[in-house]
């Protein structure tokens, strides 16, 4: 009998980026463990995946990988076209900037209801804190 995951599919069936949480594992091209998924980088309204933030350590700050890099996708899991010394390499994740449409003084309330319904500024969780970033260590180390 199978092993199905939380959204119905097993182990190694692919899944659309839409899917993928905070703390799912992140390897590298060889299959090696390297670290796991703080936060996913797009715009869900468009489907644009731009790419990951990857934690590669407790304490470190999170790694920016393009989604050019991510090779494929499977329920908890996240495999890199990268080796690990090129994953090391990568740059800091730095918060996308939020946008928003200005609007003229002069606009009127209907034109600024509409753009708040057309052009929603989109806010996202909290950024993962130490204490989460523990629990994720701990998984990746007793879930093997």
């Amino acid at each position: 009998m199978e092993t199905r995951g939380p959204h119905g599919l097993t182990a190694g069936d692919p899944v659309s980026w839409l899917v993928i949480e905070s703390g799912w594992k992140v390897v590298d091209s060889q299959g090696e463990e390297v670290g796991s998924v703080d936060e996913v980088v797009g715009d869900s309204s468009d489907d644009i995946f731009n790419g990951l933030s990857i934690s590669t350590s407790l304490l470190g700050r999170p790694l920016y990988v393009p989604s050019e890099q991510v090779a494929a996708i499977t329920e908890e899991h996240v495999q890199l076209k990268l080796t690990t010394d090129q994953i090391h390499h990568l740059g800091d994740f730095e918060e996308p900037a939020t946008s928003a449409e200005i609007l003229p003084e002069g606009a009127g309330a209907v034109r600024r209801v509409e753009a708040s319904v057309e052009a929603p500024i989109h806010s996202r969780e909290e950024r993962p804190n130490f204490l989460t970033r523990v629990v994720h260590a701990w998984r990746r180390t007793f879930r093997r």
